[in-house]
């Protein structure tokens, strides 16, 4: 008796579980587009040009997703969010998922009931100073202002940093990245830090950008990544595939532009399976046969969308590093898709 009450129990909680479940998905259908979060302004990840249409490495990945479900990347409305506000703006439903180099923590993961779906960019805070104060190392901050974001990992790790160094500093709170900017630019504050590529995608919109040094210290581990709310397993699996697929894609060499003749069939059977032409994984989620090539040529692969917005022959100048794929040295590893 009490095996067929648990097995009723699990069933309608199996129910209910798998009508929650597509909640997002059927929202975001209704409505045509994705609610994606993304940061208020950060060259080379989230900022609109100047004909006011976003672009960047996190604003790829929301358009890969809108591609895989909606077959169309240009179907996304982007919602600009702070530090404090972007987790209110995705525990409320404003927000789809949010994609706002945002770090994976313990407490966002399982106190706020976030879910991450992977990790797109591995990163590390670092501090940036004008050179002209001659500063080498970060120890060498004792009494400095420093401009800090509030809401974020960066002010408590700050506080860690200074501590463990027996170190004082003297906070200068800021909401966004441009008053960040412009309080660092006029002198209000010795130091900005942030994640180093925050860094690097700030420093790039400088008038001299050579005027300003990033210190060599990396202080904390910073996995960035995309995440959605609790409670929707099958939102959540799209939007991790999604990312993984963009990450495979590159592994494989698939590309956004030889990704529709790779489609007509290759000898290799996971490109078929990434590509929809073996195997049925979109139907498992709902999704058509073909969302992950929708998504790949939407914005090209991990690879091309790195090299196109923050890599090397950018203004942000970013080097792979550990953001190469697991192949070449790099932290990049995707499930197989099977």
């Amino acid at each position: 008796m009490k095996k067929s009450i648990l097995f009723g129990a699990l069933t309608v909680a199996g129910l209910a579980a798998g009508g929650a479940a597509a909640a997002t998905l059927d929202d975001v259908k209704a409505r045509g587009k994705l609610n994606c979060g993304v940061t208020t302004g950060l060259v080379g990840f989230a900022a609109p040009d100047a004909n006011g249409e976003w672009k960047g490495f996190d604003v790829a990945v929301c358009r890969a997703v809108a591609a895989a479900v909606l077959g169309d990347p240009t179907a996304v409305e982007f919602v600009p969010t702070t530090g404090k506000t972007r987790f209110t703006a995705l525990a409320s439903g404003e927000i789809d998922m949010l994609a706002r180099n945002t770090t994976w923590t313990f407490s966002r993961d399982v106190d706020l009931k976030f879910e991450f779906t992977g990790i797109n960019y591995y990163d590390g805070q670092g501090f940036m100073v004008p050179k002209e104060l001659g500063v080498t190392s970060a120890k060498e901050l004792n009494g400095a202002t420093v401009c800090i974001q509030t809401g974020t990992t960066t002010e408590l790790n700050l506080a860690d940093f200074f501590r463990a160094n027996n170190m004082e500093y003297e906070p200068v709170p800021i909401e966004t990245n441009a008053e960040a900017q412009q309080q660092f630019l006029a002198g209000a504050c010795d130091v900005y830090t942030t994640d180093a590529s925050g860094l690097a995608a700030t420093r790039a919109t400088f008038e001299d950008p050579t005027a300003y040094v990033i210190l060599p210290e990396i202080v904390s581990k910073e996995p960035l990544g995309p995440l959605v709310r609790h409670g929707d397993p099958e939102w959540g699996d799209i939007v991790r595939w999604t990312l993984y697929a963009l990450i495979t894609a590159e592994e494989l060499g698939v590309t956004s532009t030889n990704a529709a003749e790779l489609a007509s069939g290759t000898n290799n059977p996971e490109v078929n399976r990434l590509l929809g032409t073996e195997g049925d994984l979109g139907a498992m989620f709902n999704l058509d046969a073909d969302w992950a090539l929708k998504a790949i040529s939407s914005e090209g692969n991990y690879g091309e969308i790195f090299a196109k917005n923050i890599g090397v022959d950018t203004p942000v100048g970013l080097a792979r590093g550990l953001n190469a794929q697991w192949t070449e040295g790099g932290l990049l590893y995707a499930p197989p898709f099977r």
